[in-house]
């Protein structure tokens, strides 16, 4: 099982993310990626058919900002 969200503090909004899994992330009014499953809580298991393209959008983000973790974030 694996969670995710994004820091939002150091997101560039460069859209790797949604590229590499649209139907988790998408962008605020601020335009600052979001984990949709969750609202950006993190707390939420990531489905296992998107385990994959998460882990993907993970090492694909510039700013290292998705994170994610084997527990949920707190």
């Amino acid at each position: 099982m694996k969670y995710c969200r994004v820091e939002k503090d150091t997101c560039i909004a460069c859209g790797a993310c949604s590229i590499h899994a649209p139907d988790v992330f998408d962008y605020d009014a601020e335009g600052l990626a979001f984990n949709i499953l969750d609202n950006n809580t993190g707390t939420n298991v990531i489905p296992e058919d998107l385990t994959e393209m998460v882990i993907d959008a993970e090492f694909a983000c510039p700013s290292l900002s998705i994170q994610v973790s084997d527990k949920p974030f707190r």
